[in-house]
């Protein structure tokens, strides 16, 4: 078991790497969840990972301790509500703006990609009703290792039942032994790419629709507002952030004003209102 030290120390380190706070009463959770890369390096126990991690100049060990503790709670359409903005008022408010341009969506802190797949569900309905959309979806995570399964596009039983209609299931998965395979098409409608929401976006460029649907509750207060500064500096100017639902904008934000789970940079969110 790892003691109040240990603890706080994987806290330290899984902070500078990813911005996540750990806490002393997830200690319990920390151990299980470091268990698997523990026996894959060649340790007895979490404790001589640790210790391993401790004394190892090149901080290869903290960077697989950082990404086997990221976040993955994620599902398929998650919040409802939020896609159906997506759906009826976003995308086409975006689709209008850039006219024979291509809209660009980011889905941040994509963890095993159902949140970005689900996206790609809304754009290709829209494709098959004739509003032949024309998007470039971006999904980005700091754990390779999540991203590697959001590329394979393969799914548990649970996973599935997490949030999907049978009618998606139907139309976009079909059955692969004991996993469900998302459609290939699909599969080419998402670019997945690692990025650390603690650094700078630049090398993404602008987009129209960013979603960062629970990742900032993660953070504390300081991490949460530089977080959305340097997303803000990502959005085109009448581009849209949507967060998830009931999720607020923390204290002293000044880049973007909330209205609904959907946020907007001030200037343009009161060119909106008018």
């Amino acid at each position: 078991m790892l003691n109040d030290a240990e603890i706080a120390l994987i806290a330290r380190e899984v902070k500078t790497r990813s911005g996540a706070v750990l806490t002393k009463d997830m200690a319990g959770a920390i151990s299980i969840r470091l268990q698997p890369l523990a026996r894959r390096e060649g340790f007895a126990s979490v404790p001589e990972l640790i210790g391993a991690a401790r004394i190892r100049a090149d901080g290869a060990l903290w960077n697989a301790i950082a990404d086997n503790l990221a976040q993955s709670d994620t599902r398929f359409f998650r919040d409802r509500s939020q896609f159906e903005k997506l759906r009826t008022t976003l995308l086409p408010e975006a689709l209008k703006q850039r006219g024979h341009e291509r809209v660009r969506i980011w889905s941040a802190g994509c963890a095993t990609g159902q949140e970005a797949y689900s996206i790609a569900m809304i754009v290709d309905e829209m494709r098959n009703e004739g509003l032949n959309p024309s998007t470039e979806i971006i999904a980005t995570d700091l754990s390779e290792r999540l991203l590697d399964k959001a590329r394979a596009g393969l799914y548990t039983q649970f996973e599935i039942q997490r949030g999907l209609p049978i009618r998606k299931l139907i139309g976009y998965f079909e059955k692969a032994g004991d996993l469900w395979r998302i459609s290939d098409r699909l599969r080419a409608g998402v670019k997945f790419e690692q990025h650390n929401l603690m650094k700078h976006p630049g090398q993404l460029g602008q987009f129209d629709i960013i979603v960062l649907a629970h990742v900032l509750p993660s953070f504390d207060q300081e991490t949460r507002l530089d977080v959305l500064r340097r997303v803000a500096d990502a959005l085109s100017p009448n581009g849209v952030l949507l967060l998830g639902a009931g999720e607020t904008l923390p204290e002293g934000c000044e880049a973007f004003t909330l209205e609904s789970g959907v946020a907007r940079k001030p200037n343009t969110a009161r060119v909106a209102a008018a």
